[in-house]
Order: structure tokens, then sequence, then C-alpha cells
């Protein structure tokens, strides 16, 4: 659908056909002359709205909705009649609404998927239609596509396994690339591998609607990602492809596989990545520390915990220390303890975070025998705790009092989703430190108060990034993403911390400002793309034109037969 202020409709598109394709629909604001064109009359009420009309009635339909579940099921069903206004009563309403769109409403919408389920959106490529994958890409609803957004649904948020309920992320995320980063409805894709599931609730349900099957491994799974990678290449060569919510044990090889091959990247590792690297580049600035001046203990140790200490390491090097000596800087532990070089049991990239068994060999440990996070943060002095562990409360307050008492500023990031799942409650970290701590989250939480003040908590959500990478990509014609582009992107977001100004404001920009900091990250990607050579070569005036012009905006546009 291209973006100008009058367009010509499809040969033949009109009466309930045009008003059942959400994308072109305007329902209530066709004017007389497109009603008489299009053969509209009778068929809509006869009083014409503006789009800020139907906004203002829509919202009052949300209101009145009982729960966040029914409150999803309402904007989606928005968005499959009418794409237009879905997106403008986001993007009036986005910090209200954002967590009903994606999360953390969207993990019980995974859950319920089949239950909920209304309209088709996007496509669902099952196992047993392997052999047709590339025939599958072309039913895709519209030809020219941007972005897609996959899952195999092994690992959705904190939940697990949800199989083709997986769909709803993929559909969630790809809402938030168009309300943010202002990519066209018409040219994302979203897509679920339904390999089958081994959640057993899902297979015993009645209404499930995925494969019945348990889900298909090894060599078989790598073949059948195989063709659909394949079969991208063929159908759509130029566009991103999104990894979303793959078990860690598929998350980074798949990463690894496939990147040299085309424009992918993996939300889940370089996305989080970015967007925690970002936070922590503005409390530090809060801080009055450098990256490397930094002792960092994670807990959770999978694809997501490796992606973001990678980054961290690379801005530490970036500083100027060896990778050595950013290594040192590491402590990472899961539900074995601590990753060290006694551990048999390490995937390849977690044995480069490993520390040496002698240098801990005299700590005490655990009733179990092992280092956990207790007994880490007793021993070293950290300044930042990460949590990717889907254990809630797992930092408590004894261990925060501790890590509180050796630094000023402590920096303290319980990032698992959903809320349930969240390793703190940002007000405990708040007042175990005196409102000392610099707190940011993966779910939203509300604001804390300590000594009179009230102190914004920054949701660390990927929605800061990978929306503006998308909208750089576009913008830049970038072939390949690279790591390079989205340290950019996480500089470019740290840069932009409120935090900096004030400090009891978010470590992260307003979400009602996240649009104009989503051009500012898309130029910083592009012009990484370029100084790669990975993109056409412009000047950065022209860049930001391109920026800018990429960025769509949700408006009515006059209709032409």
């Amino acid at each position: 659908m291209p973006d100008q202020k009058t367009v010509k409709l499809p040969a033949g598109l009109r009466g309930m056909d045009l008003l059942d394709t959400p994308l072109w629909n305007k329902g209530t604001a066709f004017n007389d002359r497109e009603r008489d064109t299009f053969g509209l009359h009778g068929l809509l009420p006869p009083q014409i709205q503006t789009l800020t009309e139907q906004a203002d009635r829509a919202y009052e339909a949300f209101q009145a909705k009982e729960n966040d579940l029914e409150r999803h099921i309402y904007l989606r069903q928005l968005q499959d009649n009418n794409e237009t206004l879905f997106y403008r009563l986001m993007l009036d309403h986005v910090i209200e609404m954002m967590p009903i769109v994606y999360t953390p409403t969207v993990g019980l919408a995974c859950q319920q998927f089949s239950h909920i389920y209304r309209r088709p959106r996007g496509l669902a490529i099952s196992y047993p239609l392997k052999d047709s994958i590339e025939q599958i890409l072309r039913n895709r609803p519209n030809p020219e596509v941007d972005v897609i957004v996959v899952t195999d649904g092994e690992r959705i948020l904190g939940l697990g396994d949800q199989g083709f309920g997986g769909l709803g992320i993929p559909i969630g995320k790809l809402s938030l690339y168009s309300l943010i980063g202002g990519i066209h409805p018409w040219r994302t894709l979203p897509i679920v591998l339904d390999v089958g599931t081994n959640n057993q609730q899902r297979m015993v349900d009645p209404e499930y609607l995925g494969w019945r099957h348990e889900r298909i491994a090894d060599s078989e799974y790598y073949d059948f990602i195989d063709r659909f990678v394949d079969a991208v290449k063929a159908e759509l060569p130029r566009t991103c492809l999104q990894w979303e919510d793959f078990a860690t044990r598929h998350a980074r090889p798949l990463l690894l596989r496939y990147q040299n091959e085309l424009l992918t990247f993996n939300d889940d590792i370089q996305g989080t990545a970015a967007v925690t690297l970002g936070a922590i580049i503005g409390a530090s600035k809060v801080a009055n520390k450098k990256i490397s001046d930094h002792q960092i203990v994670f807990v959770g140790a999978g694809s997501a915990a490796i992606g973001v200490a990678d980054y961290l390491r690379y801005a530490m090097m970036a500083e100027g220390l060896s990778e050595e000596e950013a290594y040192t800087r590491f402590w990472i532990i899961d539900k074995d303890g601590l990753l060290d070089s006694d551990r048999h049991d390490l995937v390849e990239e977690q044995k480069r975070y490993a520390r040496d068994r002698n240098e801990v060999a005299g700590w005490p440990r655990n009733g179990q025998g092992k280092l956990g996070l207790p007994q880490v943060v007793s021993r070293i002095n950290a300044s930042v705790l990460i949590g990717l562990s889907t254990v809630h409360g797992i930092f408590s307050e004894a261990i925060v009092r501790e890590m509180g008492r050796k630094v000023e500023r402590p920096i303290i990031f319980p990032l698992s989703n959903p809320t349930s799942h969240s390793e703190a409650d940002p007000a405990d970290l708040i007042s175990w430190t005196e409102g000392r701590a610099l707190v940011a989250t993966g779910s939203p939480f509300a604001s804390a108060k300590y000594g009179g003040k009230t102190i914004d908590i920054a949701q660390c959500n990927n929605v800061y990034i990978f929306p503006a990478v998308g909208l750089g990509l576009v913008a830049s014609q970038a072939r390949r993403v690279t790591d390079k582009m989205l340290l950019a992107a996480a500089n470019a977001l740290g840069e932009n911390s409120p935090a900096i100004k004030d400090p009891t404001a978010s470590l992260l920009p307003g979400v009602q400002n996240i649009r104009d900091v989503a051009r500012e990250i898309a130029f910083a990607v592009g012009l990484a793309a370029h100084q790669e050579g990975l993109a056409p070569d412009v000047d950065e005036t022209e860049l930001r034109r391109l920026v800018t012009e990429s960025q769509w905006t949700p408006e009515y546009v006059a209709y032409t037969a």
C-alpha cells in the first residue's frame, strides 16, 4: 500500500469486500464520494466520522472491557477490522495499550490463543507441509514484505512451550514494528513454524488448533528450518527475518547458521542485549562510572543472558579493555550455580564466561555445595545485577542490601517476563538500598516512592530496539544485520536516557516519545550499516530524510478507483 495522500484502490475492491479488508477499510470515515464510487451507501451508517472521532468511540469500547485479556481480544479484533484506526487508537493511548497488545498480556493471549482465535493473520507453516513451504509463502496476504517475525512457539516469554499459540508473539511484535518504528502494516508478516508441542495442556485441549504431535527434534528440526530459510531467500530475499522466542538450544545456533546468508537477527539475543546495554549506559552515566568499571553478576545463563553479556563486553572493549580483561568483569550464575571451569555442562558460549575454579576454590558454598547468588555477592563488589532467570523473588533483601553496602549506586535489573516471574519488585529494590538503586525491569511496574520522591521505573523492553532497527534497515536498505548496528542502537538509546538529567526519572525514554527516539536509533543503525559497507552510500542529511520519510503514520488517505 503506498504511503501517500491519494491512492488508487485495487481493481474490483468495493462494497463488503472493501469493508472486510482491514488495510483499506475506513469504516464510517468513508466520505460521500467514496461511498458513491465503491458501492458503500447503505452498508454504513449515514454519519461520516473523522479518524479522531472513530478513535474516541473505540476507546470507549476498550474501556468497557472487564479485564486485560478481553481488552487484548478487542484490540486484535479492531486490528482485523481497520488497521489504521487500530494504530491511531494505540498511538493516542500508547502507555495504556502497549502492555495489552504485548507484554505482559500477550503471554496469557498465547496460552489462550486457540480459544480466542477469530480471524487468520500471518502464516502457519506446519511440519507436515514441509515440502510446500515456498508455496505457502506465496500465499502471503501482501507480496511486498519488509519484516517477518517468526517463532516456533517453544519458549514463549517465561511461559515455555505454547506450540501454535506462539503465533501471538509475532503478531504482537509486528504491531509494535508498525506502531513505533513506522513499518507499514501492509509490509509485515507474522509466521509460526508449527513443529508440534510438548506441552501436554495444549495437546489434550480439544480447542487446540496446532499440529497435535510432539515436537520434532535434531536433524528433522534443522532440515525443516533450512527449508524455511531457503524459501524466504527465494521468495523474499531482501526481507528482514527476525527470530523470536526459540528455545535456548536453538536460538544462537540458528542465528549463527543464517546471519551471513540473509538480513536476519534474533531479538531475544541481540535486541535484549542492546536494550539492556542502552539502559546500563544511562545508569552508568548517572552513577558516574564507565561500563568497564563494573563487576557484573547475572542470574540466568541462557541465550538472552549470554547475548547481554557479549554486548556489555563489546562496550568494555570499546573503552579500552582487552578481551581477556573484559571477561573478568562477569559472574554468571544458573540453577546449578556459578559458571566455572569445574562445570562440564556448559555450551561453548557459556564456557567463555566461566571463572577459573582455582579463583573460587576456597569460597563458602550453599547447602547443595554450589556457589549461588548469595555466595558470589558476598565475595565481590558487584555493581550491576541482572536477572534473566524467570525465578520470582531471587533478588532477596539480604542480597540487595549486601550489594548496596558495597557500592553507592547499585544497578539492578530484574528482567524476566512476565511480571509473575520478575526477580524482585522495584519498590523493594529502591527501599532496600535507601533510594540509591538504579532499576529497570522486564515487565511494566508502577513508579516507586522513597524519601518523598517518586522514582520512575524503566521497562527494559526490546520495544525500544527492534522497531527502530527495522526502520533503520528499511531506510538504509541494509543487506545484513550486524552486532555493530545493534551496538549503535544501544548507544543511541543510552544517550537519550532521561535519568542523565533527572536522577528520579526513568533510565529509558518515556513510551509517549518512543517514535521520536526510534528515529534517532534508526539513524544510528543506518549510519552503522553504511560505515560497514552493507548499505548504499548516502550522506547523513539524506539518511535522516530517508528515516523520517520511511516512518509510516496512521492516517486516512483519499481513495480513487
